[in-house]
């Protein structure tokens, strides 16, 4: 219900006015059933468009600090991120990437729609990198297609750092379902789940026509953060 009201009463009539939100290949997210969203990663606002401009629900796994914040400021995340539909995740204790999984497989299990980023964080500068595993051994296990959708212009809405939105527009590019059921069953074998996170990958770069580059965005970023202090 909170997420009805978010979506359709208060915030979203408000984004939609303000950003001018565009979409192209809405079709392609199946009515029912569950499916996996998988999206390249630009800026925060990923996470509120995407859910905004498609029909049915959906959630993202997010990180728990975005709920555990103190005063005002952070029950206003909280309510923001769960207006939002993201669903709160342990990312700093053992056996984080099982408690994801885990999460992940009960959303679908529900015949729900999940939101993943397999580049895992926020690309540092606009390029799409090398995508995790996880999100490949989920969708072999819960045998559920994954549809590839490209955020367009998010970064330069809100680009990393910015508290604060630029006004302008965004835009979602969703492409046909991608089927793996011809891996099923395994889901334990490292080499396929790399091949089908590739597969994933070169999906999104010819979706979008983003440049690739095949390291980890976490890789750079800490390289990045190194050079800060040096």
């Amino acid at each position: 219900m909170f997420y009805w009201l978010m979506k359709y009463i208060v915030l979203g009539p408000l984004l939609r006015a303000i950003f001018r939100p565009w979409i192209v290949g809405r079709t392609n997210v199946p009515v029912e059933g569950a499916a996996v969203l998988a999206s390249n990663h630009l800026s925060f606002i990923d996470s509120v468009f995407l859910p905004l401009m498609i029909d049915r629900p959906m959630s993202f796994l997010a990180k728990s600090d975005y709920f555990t914040g103190k005063g005002l400021k952070g029950w206003a995340t909280r309510m923001f991120m769960k207006g939002t539909g993201q669903i709160p995740i342990e990312r700093n204790v053992g056996r984080a990437s099982e408690a994801s999984l885990n999460t992940g497989l009960q959303v679908l299990g529900r015949g729900e729609l999940l939101g993943i980023y397999p580049e895992g964080t926020r690309s540092p500068d606009g390029r799409l990198y090398r995508g995790r595993t996880g999100l490949a051994r989920m969708v072999l296990e819960a045998r559920v297609p994954v549809i590839p959708v490209v955020m367009v212009d998010t970064d330069t809405v809100m680009p990393i750092g910015r508290r604060l939105p630029r006004i302008g527009r965004v835009g979602i590019v969703i492409g046909e379902p991608l089927d793996f059921s011809r891996f099923a069953g395994m889901e334990g074998d490292r080499y396929i789940l790399r091949s089908v996170t590739d597969e994933i990958m070169v999906a999104l770069q010819r979706l979008g026509e983003q440049t690739y580059h095949d390291v980890y965005a976490s890789t750079v970023k800490s390289g990045l953060a190194a050079s800060a202090v040096d």
